[in-house]
């Protein structure tokens, strides 16, 4: 039987976790192990650990693989047992809190002190004045629009002043043009994530505020998704989840032209244009949609969100791997690693950085937009860190799901969301 990853939490918790494995030896080798996922595909992590060995020649990093979708669950109870590896991924913020409360998380203020001001995404790993993971990553949703499906249309690209009004339209108008000129491409696609209409919301609306219980914000949000399903502008959520479709597919084979994404896409969309997995046309990225046109277009910078990507160090971990890991940490967050991140298509904690080499890789845009897209962002965390981060996010993929399948009125998924938030989590 699974058990959920609260019930392990509280293991967590309960048991002093023993160590990880140390080196006995005062000096030599040193093998430090890291975590990571769907390694077959996903090759930042073996980037990282090749590109540490050149710079450490003494330090060995290996890879140990843990499934993506149950990555925190495994991750606690390696923890608990005393199983866990020396290095493991903050895969996002909505689970940091439980690790770094559950005192799993080394102190790592040193290293973060050490590094540029260009790495984003630190101070969502700061607690109490002092830090406890390192971001390798930070990427930040914008909207992917295929060129080709624009022209086909006769639609104006993207400029990077669009309000969500403006996409909504474009969507609508690209939908019957497409058809006319032979294309069985909507205008949009969203994928069924509650990220894609949550995490807008809480990045732009002011005053928003998870924490709160009031989940009024996310309404706007969910009438303008409902009405593009309604108009037939974006595939409905029922047949997204009933199909299971994939995101990747939508877009890279020409099935919607516009799709709100995380920069991670960029990589592996040139992986699969080139491998022919997804089918060969030119496309760019734009700011994501805006509120008003006051915070739109390139003398402003657009809000968007994202949680960053980081690394933390077990605490149970011999003296000298801790010192062989902060290294690592370091050399995660720093420039070296950054350009080489940068050369699979993967965005670093330090964009700005390392936008030439991504938008030198064969088949990127080149368009000034898509470069102003990459590197000019406000990313707000999409999982604000705090003790009622991941119930109350359950709580809200409920709400997702109920809304967007057409089983409860926005109101009435509202209210309950609220009355629960209440109930099972502000009031304890």
């Amino acid at each position: 039987m699974k058990r959920s990853l609260a019930a392990v939490t509280a293991v967590l918790l309960a048991v002093a976790g023993c160590s990880s494995g140390g080196d006995s030896e005062e000096s030599g080798p040193v093998t430090l192990t890291l975590a990571g996922w769907s390694l077959a595909t996903t090759p930042e992590f073996q980037k990282l650990a090749d590109g540490f060995r050149a710079a450490h020649p003494d330090v060995t990093v290996e890879l140990k693989e843990y499934d993506a979708t149950n990555y925190d669950t495994q991750m606690v109870a390696d923890l608990a047992a005393g199983k866990a590896p020396d290095i493991y991924v903050q895969k996002n913020l909505k689970n940091f809190y439980t690790y770094q409360n559950g005192k799993q998380l080394l102190d790592v203020s040193d290293v973060a002190g050490k590094l540029g001001k260009g790495v984003g995404g630190l101070s969502a790993y700061q607690v109490d004045g002092k830090t406890y993971a390192i971001p390798y990553r930070q990427d930040s949703w914008v909207l992917f629009y295929n060129k080709k499906l624009f022209d086909q249309a006769g639609v104006k690209h993207p400029d990077g002043s669009w309000t969500w009004d403006d996409y909504a339209a474009a969507a609508k108008d690209l939908t019957p043009k497409l058809k006319a000129a032979g294309s069985k491409a909507l205008g949009t696609y969203q994928h069924v994530w509650q990220s894609t209409s949550q995490g807008f919301a809480l990045a732009q609306t002011a005053g928003a505020d998870l924490s709160s219980g009031d989940f009024g914000f996310l309404k706007p949000y969910y009438e303008r998704s409902l009405d593009l399903q309604a108009a037939g502008a974006q595939v409905s959520f029922g047949d997204a989840t009933t199909n299971s479709l994939t995101y990747q597919a939508q877009f890279g084979k020409q099935q919607a032209a516009m799709m709100m994404m995380g920069t991670w896409y960029i990589a592996t969309l040139l992986s699969q244009q080139a491998k022919g997995d997804a089918d060969a046309f030119e496309w760019g990225i734009a700011p994501a949609p805006q509120l008003t046109k006051a915070t739109t277009g390139t003398s402003a910078t657009p809000v968007t969100f994202a949680d960053p990507t980081g690394l933390g160090v077990n605490p149970k971990i011999s003296e000298r791997k801790t010192a062989a890991a902060k290294d690592f940490l370091a050399y995660a967050a720093g420039l070296d690693a950054a350009k080489a991140l940068a050369g699979i298509g993967v965005t670093p904690a330090d964009s700005s950085a390392v936008a030439d080499t991504i938008f030198a890789l064969k088949g990127a845009p080149t368009d000034e937009l898509s470069k102003f897209t990459f590197a000019t962002h406000d990313t707000k965390p999409e999982n604000p860190v705090a003790k009622s981060t991941a119930p109350l996010q359950n709580i809200l993929k409920d709400l997702h799901t109920a809304v967007l399948s057409g089983s409860k009125p926005i109101d009435v998924a509202i209210t309950e969301a609220q009355d629960r938030a209440k109930n099972e989590v502000l009031s304890k």
